[in-house]
């Protein structure tokens, strides 16, 4: 599952959520601690990992 970073634009809290991409459409993020909605996703790295050898 993808991890999303965000980062609150009122309280400047930054938190992680872990969700499926087909959830990430459809919800309102809240920060965690001033339940603020006003939250900006944060740009960041990923890493990918196959099973199959080269």
């Amino acid at each position: 599952m993808p991890t999303y970073e965000f980062k609150c634009e009122k309280c400047s809290k930054k938190f992680t959520l872990i969700m499926p991409v087909s959830e990430y459409g459809k919800k309102s993020f809240r920060c965690p601690k001033c339940k603020s909605t006003k939250v900006k996703q944060q740009i960041t790295s990923f890493q990918v990992t196959t099973s199959k050898k080269s």
